[in-house]
């Protein structure tokens, strides 16, 4: 069986930011044992519907624009980037369908935002302005070890990171946060210098839901973490896929 992950385009937006983008998460998709099932943002509701039928999971990556504060109840801040209608809506889609059938979720940088969101969590809009100036988690996608993260030893991402006595560093490319976690959501790791989130679970054993603030699709060749996080979302698709061929054979 082909092993299908949805994911939608980063932007509707910018061409070339997805011409840049996308290649990454295919090939670290690809390089897992899964196959990329890309979802236009351009599609309507029904077509995108008929396409998330024939997935085992779901992808949210990252984007170059902001949510729209609105959402979580706030006002837009000045250091606030744009909105892409489009996308929210394509994800909205893809997040519904997911929590509906339990399908397995990798959320990744804007894409973790987004399933926080949407979980009624909140956003920090801009970490320097919001005085978040320890650690430069806008260091762009040519820094491989921005900063050190802290992973909670009892979380479900604890479980899927290989074991490892030294510190783990990851990649950053990000101004935005997670302020609250959205409903069932628990923090799954830190940035120990300043706290910031840096990745959340769904708290249930039924459901493999995580989502992560930096790019491990851009070191998935050099990151033992990064092919671990891909890896457990085609195990956790597999499985889902496994369990739904075992509920329509007749008894």
């Amino acid at each position: 069986m082909s092993l299908r992950i949805a994911i939608p385009e980063p932007t509707s937006l910018d061409v070339s930011y997805n011409s840049g983008a996308l290649p990454q998460y295919i090939a670290a998709l690809q390089a897992a044992g899964a196959v990329p099932v890309l979802v236009a943002l351009q599609e309507t509701p029904a077509r995108v519907a008929r396409l998330l039928a024939t997935v085992h999971g779901v992808l949210l990556p990252g984007s170059k624009f902001d949510i729209d504060p609105q959402v979580y109840g706030e006002v837009r801040t000045p250091a606030c980037h744009e909105s892409d209608p489009a996308r929210t809506a394509a994800d909205e889609l893809l997040l519904q369908d997911a929590f509906n059938l339990r399908k397995p979720l990798l959320g990744i940088c804007g894409g973790m935002q987004a399933l926080n969101v949407w979980r009624n969590g909140s956003l920090v809009q801009d970490l320097p302005t919001a005085g978040r100036r320890a650690i430069n988690h806008a260091a762009g996608r040519e820094v491989e070890h921005a900063h050190e993260i802290r992973i909670e030893h009892s979380s479900r991402l604890a479980e899927v990171a290989p074991p490892t006595s030294a510190p783990v560093h990851v990649n950053s490319s990000h101004h935005q946060a997670i302020k609250v976690p959205g409903d069932n959501l628990r923090i799954c790791a830190t940035c120990p210098d300043d706290g910031v989130i840096e990745a959340i679970e769904l708290r249930s054993q039924d459901q493999f839901v995580l989502g992560v603030q930096w790019h491990p699709e851009r070191t998935y060749g050099s990151s033992a973490l990064s092919r671990a996080i891909f890896a457990a979302l085609v195990h956790e698709a597999q499985s889902w896929a496994t369990c739904r061929a075992d509920a329509t054979v007749p008894a």
